[in-house]
């Protein structure tokens, strides 16, 4: 049975969320089966090619799933609640979600160098490295070595809430 919690990750652009989630996901994946949502506020990522017939398929506006033995990929139009994707994945123990900072889950910023202060009434901690004034963090917000990926997966194991 799975575990189904998740935890999610949030912070400036180019402020290493990212980089920390895919170390965490890769050090986790040993021990529990891991699933990730990427917020893509500005519509960037492409999954697929042009001139493929995956492309074509989506490019008539309907809902594309492609599968082989080794993945299954799905391409939508429509945006999909966070219910939604849990459903859709629902096979996991723990979700890491980037961004959506909307959502009620337990919330871990990442900063460099400055402090974003819109952020904290989002989160319940701030992994940070020796760039970032920690006197500039208030005292209800856990700080965490961002260069410390046991660090940070503990949090995410004792602050993760079930979904």
């Amino acid at each position: 049975m799975s575990l189904r919690k998740a935890v999610a990750f949030t912070g400036p652009s180019n402020s290493g969320k990212t980089t920390l989630i895919e170390k965490v996901a890769k050090k986790l994946i040993s021990s529990y089966k891991i699933a990730i949502i990427k917020n893509d506020p500005s519509d960037k990522a492409k999954f697929d090619t042009e001139g493929k017939d995956s492309y074509k398929f989506y490019q008539t506006g309907a809902e594309v799933v492609v599968t082989s033995p080794n993945r299954t990929t799905y391409f939508s139009h429509r945006q999909k609640s966070l219910d939604e994707i849990v459903e859709m994945i629902n096979d996991f123990d723990i979700l890491l979600v980037e961004g959506l900072k909307y959502l009620p889950l337990p919330r871990l910023a990442v900063f460099r160098g400055d402090v974003d202060e819109s952020y904290f009434r989002y989160i319940k901690a701030v992994a940070v490295d020796e760039s970032v004034d920690k006197s500039k963090i208030p005292s209800n917000i856990e700080i965490l070595d961002l260069n410390n990926t046991d660090q940070i997966i503990e949090w995410v194991l004792n602050n993760a809430e079930d979904i």
